[in-house]
């Protein structure tokens, strides 16, 4: 975290200088003790996270495949002469134990085109698909397999 705020301080700046780096490091290294002191910021964490970091890009990477793929169909239901939304709610359990990922999995449903999460309790979700073929296999999906892998 130190070294992002220290780089975000010479972003800043625009140009780099002793004074800009000595004041830098002051600056970064006070911001950096209250984030530990009064915000309850812990190394540990951010240890955590990067361990993480390749399977957070790699559940980035296939969000964006998804939301491409949902797009597609539903423009191909929007521009297709009898295409129209036979709207469908479904409910699911998604099986993940923490709360977060239970909204991440929720918040990435949302975001996927033709489909968007209406209830979120525990790992129970009421989810609105536009077509009911978008309801099919929303229980065993890429989402809630690397969701998993988190837990």
């Amino acid at each position: 975290m130190s070294v992002i705020l220290f780089l975000l301080w010479i972003i800043l700046n625009g140009r780099i200088t002793v004074e800009i780096l000595a004041f830098g490091v002051v600056i970064t290294g006070a911001v950096f003790l209250f984030l530990v002191k009064v915000l309850g910021y812990s190394v540990s964490a951010e240890g955590k996270i990067l361990k993480s970091l390749p399977m957070i890009i790699l559940y980035v990477l296939n969000l964006i495949v998804e939301l491409f793929k949902a797009a597609i169909q539903v423009l191909m239901i929007a521009f297709s002469p009898s295409g129209k939304p036979e709207p469908v709610l479904i409910e699911m359990h998604s099986g993940l134990k923490s709360h977060f990922l239970n909204v991440v999995l929720a918040n990435s449903i949302t975001l996927t085109p033709g489909t968007y999460t209406v209830f979120l309790e525990g790992d129970r979700l009421v989810i609105h698909c536009l077509r009911k073929e978008f309801a099919n296999g929303m229980g065993d999906s890429t989402f809630i397999h690397l969701l998993r892998r988190f837990e």
